[in-house]
């Protein structure tokens, strides 16, 4: 178990990361509070409710259920949970626990900075994705209509508990789609963190070892060094969209219906890197080496078939645009990625295509 510290503009809290982590909620300050609410699912919290209560020593706290999946993610089911917090006798001095991945953590925070324009929580992220990037750093939001995370806010949790113990029930694509998040931070890091898991990829299974435990620690440094330096994305920030740009447009292009989210960015880093190729910024053999880590960690759903046009058409509704201009983050080799404005969409769309035909080479 180890802490790390996020230094926000508002106050500094903890992301307390390993085994064990659970247990860090006994020193939480709990008593300042007049109620405690958990947001989870229902199956989840079936499964791991008696556990997480005796790690952290909560006692009977609310708990709202909400459906799984990212339909849950919605103003629709804030406005209910919401309600419930306020059926529940919720107040401003109440504290919210998210319990579940990054649609639980996701709705939780927006709803905790909303709720009586705010109410303290606290993020228990439950899948990989989570607990390396998406509880960390204070982004929340819902998704409108087919737009990801259009509303939202920066609110950063009191605490962040991330135990992999959890980790151990995900089902196996689950839990392998959270690593290729974890490759874009190696990417980010470098040499050390890359090596690592090389190392790693290729026998993960959940429950896991020491040195999974450790990638995943490491992991979630690299989110916790950039948030302490850029909290609300002015800048550096935007490094973390590495590979999200292409996922996002592979999301929305198949209705959310094909690609976990981290299998979609697993496409979008083979095409970011490709481009990082076409721009004379990436060495091939860099490119290639990343190119077999993504590859390595599992498969992933084709994208032989999508159209290009249509992901062309796409690509400028990524929220990092400003006034139409996608600012593109391109690795020039493992350990510095670079935002890059005007890149012609062609070449993009190129970098798309080149990405397609290698899964039909296989």
């Amino acid at each position: 178990m180890q802490r790390l510290r996020v230094k926000s503009r508002d106050f500094d809290y903890d992301v307390v990361a390993g085994r064990g982590a659970w247990s860090a909620f006994r020193r939480f300050p709990q008593a300042g509070y007049s109620s405690i609410f958990v947001l989870t699912e229902r199956q989840l919290w079936q499964r791991w409710r008696t556990a997480f209560l005796k790690a952290s020593g909560l006692a009977s706290p609310y708990e709202i259920v909400v459906p799984s999946g990212e339909e849950s993610k919605s103003i629709r089911m804030a406005e209910r949970v919401a309600a419930a917090l306020l059926k529940k006798g919720a107040d401003r001095r109440s504290l919210l626990i998210a319990f579940g991945g990054g649609v639980i953590g996701d709705l939780g925070g927006f709803v905790a900075s909303t709720y009586m324009r705010g109410i303290d929580y606290i993020q228990a992220p439950t899948t990989v994705v989570a607990q390396v990037d998406s509880a960390i750093g204070g982004k929340t939001a819902v998704n409108v209509g087919e737009m990801k995370n259009l509303i939202g806010t920066f609110a950063p949790p009191r605490l962040v508990l991330a135990d992999p113990v959890v980790l151990k029930t995900l089902p196996m694509r689950t839990f392998l789609s959270g690593f290729y998040e974890v490759i874009k931070h190696a990417i980010i890091s470098g040499p050390s963190l890359f090596s690592l898991m090389e190392k790693v990829a290729g026998r993960m299974r959940p429950g896991g070892d020491r040195m999974l435990d450790r990638l995943l620690v490491r992991a979630a440094a690299v989110k916790v060094d950039i948030v302490n330096r850029d909290e609300h994305e002015a800048d550096l920030r935007r490094l973390l969209n590495l590979g999200h740009t292409f996922g996002h447009a592979l999301e929305e292009v198949t209705a959310y219906r094909r690609f976990l989210h981290g299998e979609a960015v697993g496409w979008g880093l083979l095409c970011a890197a490709q481009l990082g190729v076409l721009l004379k910024m990436l060495d091939k053999e860099e490119a290639e080496r990343i190119s077999v880590l993504i590859r390595r960690v599992g498969p992933l759903p084709t994208i032989r078939d999508l159209s290009p046009a249509k992901i062309k058409k796409l690509l400028p509704r990524d929220k990092k645009a400003l006034a139409g201009q996608i600012h593109w983050v391109v690795p020039e080799k493992i350990g510095k990625v670079r935002i890059v404005r005007d890149v012609p969409m062609d070449l993009a769309v190129e970098a798309l295509r080149s990405v397609q035909r290698s899964e039909v080479r296989g």
